[in-house]
């Protein structure tokens, strides 16, 4: 028997985890609007150690996160030959690594720019723009890989008739809205984003709600 407890938890720090990053670089900190070696090198080495916090926690964190909640849902829609959710987990496995690797990219890349600013800013700026595109590539800018996992594993748990119908159905939307970012237009990554983290917290009170239901179960019989 699974416990419930640590998905549900891991979900819904996920949620937090996407909501503080909403916030924060929406209200406190914006890269700036110039493009100029010297001001965007400058502003990179002034905030080099909240912005590697952010990356850590944003990447790296939530992929231990989402590799302990791909791995808990396995378990929980596994059945025999269900060919689906055999694919749905191995999409959850590849973005687990997508996104761990792109923090561990950003957080040593920003290191590595402001170091070489020292020597040459447009030599640091060159490499700060391959870091970007490497973090955007993997783990931002197309979301094909984490929408393939939701939508696969929501047609899983409607099969299955688990966790909720309507919950199953947002993730239904969350996982083709993710799919459609592999077109170049921002409101698919940002609808993805928001989407995906009332999905996060809906299954992680699902989880736990699951988990006292079971255990109130078992008081009673006992």
């Amino acid at each position: 028997m699974i416990n419930n407890k640590i998905p549900g938890a891991a979900a819904m720090f996920m949620a937090f985890i996407y909501a503080g990053a909403f916030v924060y670089f929406g209200a406190f900190l914006s890269f700036p609007a110039s493009k100029a070696p010297e001001v965007v090198i400058t502003f990179l080495a002034q905030h080099q150690q909240a912005l590697g916090l952010a990356y850590f926690l944003i990447y790296v964190v939530f992929g231990v996160l989402l590799a302990m909640l791909v791995t808990a849902l396995n378990e929980k829609l596994k059945r025999e030959h269900n060919y689906v959710n055999t694919l749905a987990t191995l999409f959850g496995k590849v973005w687990v690594g997508l996104v761990i690797a792109s923090g561990m990219i950003a957080t040593i890349g920003l290191s590595r720019v402001v170091e070489l600013a020292k020597i040459s800013n447009e030599d640091a700026y060159q490499l700060w723009t391959v870091v970007s595109m490497l973090v955007e590539s993997l783990g931002g800018g197309n979301e094909l890989v984490g929408g393939m996992w939701v939508l696969l594993t929501s047609i899983v748990a409607l099969q299955l008739n688990v966790f909720g119908k309507w919950l199953n159905y947002l993730g239904a939307v969350v996982g083709i809205t993710g799919i459609a970012t592999v077109f170049p237009v921002d409101i698919f990554t940002e609808l993805f984003g928001i989407t995906q983290l009332v999905w996060f917290f809906w299954l992680g009170v699902v989880l736990f709600n699951s988990r006292i239901k079971k255990a109130a179960k078992h008081t009673v019989k006992t």
